[in-house]
């Protein structure tokens, strides 16, 4: 049993258990420095440092300079906060400094003022209003994403938080702010949130008032986010800007998480209004409303102070939480794939979303939710006792400052296991984290602050990441990834992306606004197909989006067209090819697939592995001739190849003299330079290869059929993986570390590396080899055969194959880079090989045929296929 498991069970007894006597104190965390305490290692490393209190107890003492803050790092104990300490612990001094400038709103209001004001603002979230929402989301961002080109480069955090703000703007105030006052917004943002945290720390309040640079900016930021938030509400900034301080009217926290009330990452009070005209707009809903306590109509300090609250609580927390979808999107492309095939199926492109259609956008909700639970966009948040209060078998005095982390929660292993993979599944009916219950998962907060436009939140990440993905396909610049940085909130920046339009998009204009209709035979009917999408929605667990075969291309022109022209040449020159079979072979795109599946090949590398890939496809089609149905014609072919694996010279049999001159070089390319111990591992691995066309010949020739278990291992290898793999470390220029070779789990790893690359090609080749006259070693055929099931039957099984394939591998991958770290360029390759066959067999020309639809190619794959072919 682990030490921090033990931790917990004092922590939270089980039920009926006889709860110990209250300590005095909690402990406090070791690490202090002399006068700074813990802060040095708080800001160094804020959320490692909050993760890390937790194997202390369950709520932990740590020192901020003077000040000595108790950190909750129990689930239960935070809901227990929120929830039933939430009158005797209102809001801590992070959110104080908001209420100094904004003075107070539902956000930072509490007790009575906040019950009164929240059923002001309550009707705004009825379901009578999601719709008009809805509408007013798909328009927004469609218009947003039809603003940006092919090519161009994508700063996603910036574009994220202008399109969370257009959203705010035009569905809670029926305004449109300038370019001018949006830019402004969010120049204000960061030193409005460093501020926020400087001033927190401050040992008296007094300082916040020296004329300090920090303090300087923070008042700036507060007037121009006032500027912004009149020019939304009264239609015109007012010149100036009003002054700052609750006198003055707005009310609280813009861009620091929002969450201060309990934990939303959208905000306490987000969004209200409906878009269907200036009096259904959330300041008309307030001027309209009465203040409970005095029979009053609202002030005008009022409405500002909700209305600054609605901006900053709804657009920076989703903007981030957008630019962290699209980045765990890039790195998981299988995802992405299985997120498209459902908006296809329940959302067509076009249609303007309806409740009822985000309703069966199930696996969506799940990507969103794990995006919402690894990346929780609040570092922390905190609360004061106001009274002696108990917290568990701990006791908090009076005036105790009490913080917790969502991030920290959320990443917590007890709660989550293996809590920083991004693993959507684990939100499935009945999986780990849907079981653990709303204490493990409180990204909306608990209790009377639980944020009030959850459903609004959760509405605005799946419209807007619909209107970006099914128009264009980002592309990662290289060393420009997302990265954390921690305030308040925790910031997703730096992430840039080039943008390539899905096939059959258009960019530059907006879809036509569509309502959804009912039934998937319905839409089909009335709403014009989008483009095809980005997983072939027959394969949804094949693999990632299929790409346009000359992405890579263009991302590498030079080098994959100048291996391209030299593998055009080579092949002519060993008579390989003849000038007439020429242009057929090249609308294969083989060096694409060596593009997408060897993204870091260069030069002599990139050009053998386009050789090698190049002479095994030409063999591969020798056997659909003669060779594959007469096994002395293949063993005349195989024969002399596997002599020259042995050393030996070819024995005088005619064979294919072609294919043997130009095996020889080959194998000697591969050779060169590299250890004895590589050069036998890779000889065996192609004798394996090269034998199964003799096996394959020889059932044809008996006119025998092999069964399940057979047809795997032949499959595994004729697929040339084995060999493939181990060019990953030519590609390298060394071997792959001994120790990691001698795993057992990296057998498992090639094995699986090769099974699902295998499973893939033989779904996507299914029409091809079913139009052979020789029968076809496919797994698909063989399923149908051994089981006699139906075709649809069968490539559902294949499908879950490769699923289960891939999701095992990569559990094989993290336990192995854990061992041996030294090896992760190459258990890096062999998931980017996977991904590489998935890309080129969605839309290879060597597999896409005559457009029908009943085998095993769907034709969406067909669709998308290369238009220069």
């Amino acid at each position: 049993m682990s030490l921090t498991t033990e931790l917990r069970r004092t922590i939270a007894p089980p039920r009926g258990a006889r709860r110990p006597a209250p300590t005095t104190t909690p402990p406090l965390a070791p690490g202090a420095l002399p006068g700074l305490g813990h802060a040095p290692a708080l800001l160094r490393d804020p959320l490692g440092f909050l993760g890390s209190l937790a194997r202390h107890g369950g709520v932990v003492r740590i020192r901020l300079g003077p000040r000595t803050v108790c950190v909750v790092t129990d689930a239960h104990l935070v809901h227990t906060l929120l929830v039933a300490l939430a009158h005797d612990c209102p809001r801590g001094a992070v959110q104080d400094t908001l209420r100094t400038a904004f003075g107070d709103g539902l956000l930072m209001s509490e007790g009575q003022a906040h019950r009164d004001r929240r059923r002001i603002v309550q009707p705004a979230f009825g379901a009578d209003r999601m719709a008009e929402y809805l509408a007013v989301m798909h328009q927004v961002a469609e218009e947003r994403a039809g603003r940006w080109r092919p090519g161009q480069v994508l700063d996603v955090a910036k574009e994220m938080n202008h399109l969370a703000l257009e959203i705010v703007t035009r569905a809670l105030f029926d305004a449109r702010l300038s370019e001018e006052a949006t830019l402004a917004f969010h120049r204000a943002l960061p030193d409005m949130v460093k501020g926020q945290i400087v001033q927190s720390l401050y040992p008296h309040p007094a300082f916040a008032r020296l004329p300090l640079p920090v303090n300087r900016r923070f008042d700036a930021a507060v007037r121009v986010l006032n500027r912004v938030v009149d020019q939304a509400v009264n239609g015109a900034p007012r010149p100036g800007g009003p002054a700052t301080g609750p006198a003055t009217g707005p009310a609280t926290g813009p861009a620091t998480g929002g969450a201060p009330s309990g934990g939303c990452p959208f905000g306490g009070a987000a969004a209200a209004g409906p878009p269907a005209g200036r009096d259904r707009t959330l300041p008309k809903l307030l001027r309209a409303a009465t203040d409970p306590a005095t029979g009053r109509p609202l002030t005008e300090a009022d409405v500002r102070s909700e209305a600054i609250t609605m901006f900053g609580a709804g657009t920076e927390t989703v903007s981030t939480t957008l630019t962290w979808l699209i980045d765990e999107l890039l790195r998981h492309p299988r995802v992405e794939a299985r997120v498209l095939a459902e908006l296809d199926e329940h959302l067509p492109a076009g249609t303007v979303p309806t409740p009822e259609a985000l309703a069966r956008l199930t696996y969506t909700r799940r990507v969103t939710q794990e995006v919402v639970r690894l990346h929780a966009p609040n570092a922390f948040l905190m609360r004061t006792a106001r009274v002696p209060v108990e917290l568990g078998p701990y006791r908090i005095p009076a005036g105790t400052e009490l913080l917790y982390s969502l991030t920290a929660l959320h990443r917590d292993p007890l709660l989550h296991p293996d809590p920083l993979r991004f693993h959507p599944d684990r939100w499935r009916e009945g999986g780990g984290a849907a079981s653990a219950g709303r204490q493990a998962f409180l990204p909306f907060g608990a209790g009377k602050h639980k944020c009030i436009g959850e459903a609004f939140a959760w509405a605005e990440l799946t419209v807007a990441a619909a209107a970006v993905l099914r128009r264009w396909r980002p592309t990662a610049v290289p060393g420009a990834r997302a990265r954390e940085v921690v305030w308040t909130t925790v910031q997703a920046q730096g992430l840039r992306v080039r943008l390539t339009p899905r096939d059959g998009g258009r960019p530059g204009a907006a879809a036509a606004p569509r309502t959804a209709t009912t039934t998937a035979r319905t839409r089909t009917a009335t709403v014009p197909r989008p483009a095809p999408p980005a997983s072939p929605p027959a394969h949804p667990a094949a693999g990632p989006a299929p790409q346009p075969p000359g992405t890579v291309a263009r991302r590498l022109p030079g080098e994959l067209r100048g291996a391209t022209a030299r593998h055009a040449d080579w092949a002519l020159r060993h008579g390989l090819l003849t000038p007439t079979a020429l242009p057929r072979y090249q609308a294969y795109g083989l060096p694409e697939l060596i593009g997408h599946a060897y993204p870091r090949a260069r030069d002599a590398e990139l050009g053998l592995l386009v050789d090698v890939l190049g002479w095994f496809t030409i063999l591969d089609d020798r056997f659909d001739g003669p060779p594959g149905r007469h096994p002395a014609e293949a063993r005349a072919v195989v024969h002399p190849l596997l002599a020259v694996l042995a050393g030996d010279a070819p024995p005088p049999a005619p064979g294919d003299t072609a294919l043997l001159r130009s095996w020889r070089e080959l194998w000697q390319r591969q050779c060169d330079g590299m250890s004895p111990a590589w050069r036998e591992r890779s000889a065996a691995e192609w004798r394996a290869c090269l034998q199964t066309f003799l096996a394959e010949s020889a059932h044809r020739a008996g006119r025998t059929f092999p069964g399940l278990p057979e047809t795997v291992r032949l499959r595994r290898h004729a697929s040339c993986l084995y060999p493939f793999m181990n060019i990953l470390e030519r590609v390298h220029g060394a071997d792959a570390p001994a120790r990691l070779h001698a795993e057992p789990a990296l057998h498992r790893l090639r094995a699986h590396t090769a099974d699902a690359a295998t499973l893939i090609n033989d779904l996507y080749s299914l029409d091809r080899e079913e139009r052979q006259a020789a029968a076809a070693f496919n797994t698909v055929l063989t399923l149908q055969r051994v089981r006699g099931c139906t075709r649809a039957q069968a490539t559902a099984a294949v499908r879950a194959r490769i699923a289960r394939l891939r999701e095992e591998g990569d559990t094989l991958r993290r336990g192995l880079l854990l061992r041996h770290p030294a090896g992760r360029w190459y258990l890096d390759g062999t998931r980017e090989l996977v991904e590489g066959v998935q890309i080129w067999t969605s839309t290879t020309r060597r597999y896409l045929g005559a457009d029908r639809t009943g085998g095993g190619q769907p034709r969406s794959a067909r669709l998308s296929a290369d238009p220069r072919g």
